[in-house]
């Protein structure tokens, strides 16, 4: 089920965008984020945790895999990059499984390397670059 789309949008409103995608999924704790390499899957992460209040700096998990947030009421989000993963069984070495039930936020880039992992509910955003420069943001929520 689409929940939004936002057709066109620029850095500038990068904030403002990660503020509606909060307000369409916040009761889900799995987020997938899919796009092409350099679609802004971490800026738009780092968007999102702003606007959630994560009070450490945002940046890509590429080479940890996992990064993990604490915003300033206390609550912990996990943010992973799966690109380098190159089976399940390293997703399970990880811990990766413990972190989706753990009932904490979970932001996965490259989710389609886990995807025997994922739960049946999430929140999935799809990033897609634009000729101009600008971005394309599609919000789905499966259960």
């Amino acid at each position: 089920m689409k929940l939004l789309i936002i057709e066109r949008f620029g850095l500038e409103e990068l904030e403002e965008v990660a503020a509606k995608v909060l307000d369409v999924g916040r009761n889900e704790t799995i987020w997938l984020l899919n796009g092409a390499m350099g679609a802004g899957k971490t800026t738009f992460v780092k968007a999102l945790g702003k606007v959630m209040g994560v009070m450490n700096n945002v940046q890509s998990p590429t080479f940890s895999i996992v990064n993990e947030y604490i915003t300033m009421e206390g609550e912990t989000i996990y943010h992973f990059d799966c690109y380098r993963l190159k089976n399940t069984a390293e997703a399970y070495d990880i811990g990766l499984e413990e972190y989706l039930d753990s009932g904490y936020i979970c932001l996965i880039e490259w989710p389609e390397r886990i995807e025997e992992l994922l739960p049946n509910s999430y929140v999935e955003i799809h990033i897609s670059g634009l000729p101009d420069g600008g971005r394309k943001l599609e919000v789905l929520k499966k259960t």
